[in-house]
């Protein structure tokens, strides 16, 4: 138990006890004032009245409290739950488009490699014009460079027989 109900229990205990102790004292009638009469009553049995209708009452309040957090606290489990079911149908909705952006995402990856497949064969055609385009290019640059050396060769020989007609028709004149 919790100690503020031990003490509770200890007062009223205690209360009870001195009561019974002191019952003879309790039982004897006294004038009383109510403001307008005078009345002939114990005394020790009102005050006694008075603290059991209060702790009565504090008792049925502290029920009502009691039951008013248990009420509001299986209404905040009820809204709980509502919201963690919504929670679970809205995670298994973001679940389920993500399994269709997959299987999306996943039939255009097979398309594109049925694609790819079957342009391997167009694939190896491109190669194959790729290397004999290659090989017409390099016969075409050979066939420049023995052009540009055969150019060269003939201006060579001419400058060469240039120089020799020089040579001696400057060697005539001397």
């Amino acid at each position: 138990m919790k100690y503020r109900t031990l003490f509770l229990l200890l007062v009223l205990g205690t209360t009870a006890g001195f009561s019974a102790l002191n019952w003879d004292a309790f039982i004897t009638p006294t004038t009383l004032s109510l403001g307008v009469a005078d009345v002939e009553a114990p005394i020790g049995v009102i005050m006694l009245g008075v603290v059991t209708f209060l702790t009565a009452y504090f008792l049925v309040f502290v029920i009502y409290v009691q039951g008013a957090a248990l009420f509001d606290s299986r209404r905040h489990a009820q809204e709980l739950q509502a919201n963690r079911e919504l929670a679970d149908k809205a995670e298994a909705s973001r679940f389920t488009e993500l399994r269709s952006f997959i299987t999306t995402e996943l039939q255009q990856l097979g398309r594109q490699r049925e694609n790819t497949e079957s342009s391997a064969s167009s694939d190896s055609v491109m190669l194959a014009r790729l290397d004999r385009i290659e090989k017409e290019i390099l016969a075409a640059v050979e066939q420049s460079g023995n052009s540009l050396a055969a150019t060269l060769g003939e201006i060579e020989d001419r400058l060469e027989r240039g120089e020799r007609g020089q040579i001696v028709r400057s060697e005539g004149r001397v």
